[in-house]
């Protein structure tokens, strides 16, 4: 009975969490354990290291999303590539990427860029379809790049796991570099192929190139010290986000008097409802995740599957196709709270390493974000630009295809994640 309970709230839109939360208490009382334990779960999370870097990176986004700085990274790119074939195209494609690795939320990125870029680029005459494919495409790049959050996630769900070897968020960061310059790089170039038919920009002036790093001065030292002060193992990750928001808060709040009061408070308001929705899907996830592990569900799945599957590169198209249509329907930071603790025994029977895991994943899910017909930045995207959805899947498929190749080179070429570690 309260199976068909669970089913019908599913259906009705039940939150998350509530879904996550009903199915671990009845798991518990099935195998007659106090179904408490679920509360005390949750509780744990609290007592997880390195929580923390979640919320101070997610601040951190907000607060640069909410001043001046998406404009002065778009001057920034546009000072250094605008003269490109395509320079304005491929200005798009590196500001979102940007933008998106320290917000972390593609849908924020459409929203504070798209306002900015898409006049931009139908004023130097790039054709209508092509800058609405490309920046429901580019919405999503960035993922993959320090310090994404969902990077900072799948670490931190994946270090509860005991994974073999052990997965440390740093490694993540060093092994997102070249996937994630990958797929720029190939969305660049379809942009530059688009761009020898139009009129180039203007000419490069290191003048003017200086004026906008001196216009950036402030935001663009923050990557260079928030990763080298990782890498370097100066700082751990916890420590690094609490710099970031301190010094993000600074510039914004006390030296550029970028955000008023009331801004702070909106941007610090969306950046708690946001990280408060993953904290508790995060402990509702751990619940049902223990409840599957003392049931021995991972090592019969992998059983079941290696009946089916017998080679490591099946087991990864078959992951890809999954885990795009699980893109479509789930925002990143549920999927990977969810699907990490299942995925990650599976992937270790198949010899996969646990960092290659991660980035196929996120690679996958951030795919899914524009895939059709129900990808979350497709309706994002229709709503910023008043375009009905269908025209935009027919003009991103070009881009998705583009980004597909990417994928199946991420997946079957593990060297792109693990050479730099």
């Amino acid at each position: 009975m309260f199976v068909w309970l669970l089913v019908v709230m599913a259906v009705l839109g039940a939150p998350l969490f509530v879904l996550l939360g009903g199915a671990a208490m009845l798991g518990f009382h099935a195998i007659d354990y106090d179904p408490a334990i679920v509360a005390a779960e949750f509780q744990r999370i609290g007592q997880m290291p390195g929580l923390e870097a979640i919320p101070l990176f997610a601040l951190a986004g907000y607060l640069l999303g909410a001043g001046q700085g998406p404009k002065r990274l778009v001057e920034v790119s546009e000072a250094w590539l605008g003269w490109l074939p395509g320079g304005l195209a491929v200005v798009a494609v590196v500001s979102c990427a940007l933008f998106t690795a320290f917000t972390g939320a593609s849908g924020v990125t459409i929203v504070a860029l798209g306002g900015l870029l898409y006049p931009a680029m139908l004023s130097a005459g790039y054709p209508r379809p092509f800058v609405l494919g490309l920046l429901t495409a580019a919405g999503s790049l960035g993922l993959l790049f320090a310090p994404s959050l969902p990077l900072i996630l799948y670490g931190f769900v994946a270090a509860q796991m005991g994974s073999q070897p052990p997965v440390a968020v740093a490694d993540l960061f060093w092994a997102g570099l070249l996937p994630g310059t990958l797929m720029v790089v190939v969305l660049a170039a379809l942009c530059m192929r688009q761009g020898w038919k139009l009129p180039r920009g203007e000419q490069f002036s290191l003048a003017r190139g200086l004026a906008a790093i001196r216009g950036a001065a402030w935001e663009l030292p923050l990557p260079v010290l928030v990763l080298g002060a990782i890498f370097s193992g100066w700082l751990a990750v916890s420590e690094a986000a609490a710099m970031t928001a301190c010094y993000v808060l600074a510039v914004t709040c006390v030296i550029r008097r970028e955000l008023s009061w009331r801004q702070f408070i909106d941007a610090a308001s969306d950046a708690a409802r946001m990280v408060g929705v993953l904290l508790i899907v995060l402990g509702m996830a751990l619940a049902l995740s223990n409840f599957m592990i003392d049931q021995e569900v991972p090592a019969r799945l992998f059983d079941w599957v290696s009946r089916h599957v017998d080679k490591p590169w099946l087991f990864l198209l078959c992951l890809n196709v999954f885990l795009l249509l699980v893109g479509m329907l789930l925002d990143i930071f549920s999927a990977i709270v969810i699907l990490v603790p299942i995925l990650l025994p599976l992937a270790q029977g198949f010899g996969i390493h646990p960092v290659h895991l991660g980035i196929v994943m996120l690679a996958n899910l951030q795919l899914g974000y524009f895939t059709p017909p129900v990808g979350m930045n497709l309706f994002i995207a229709s709503f910023r630009f008043g375009e009905p959805v269908l025209s935009l899947v027919r003009h991103s498929w070009p881009f998705l295809l583009a980004l597909l190749a990417c994928l199946l080179a991420i997946t079957w070429l593990p060297w792109l994640s693990l050479a730099p570690l």
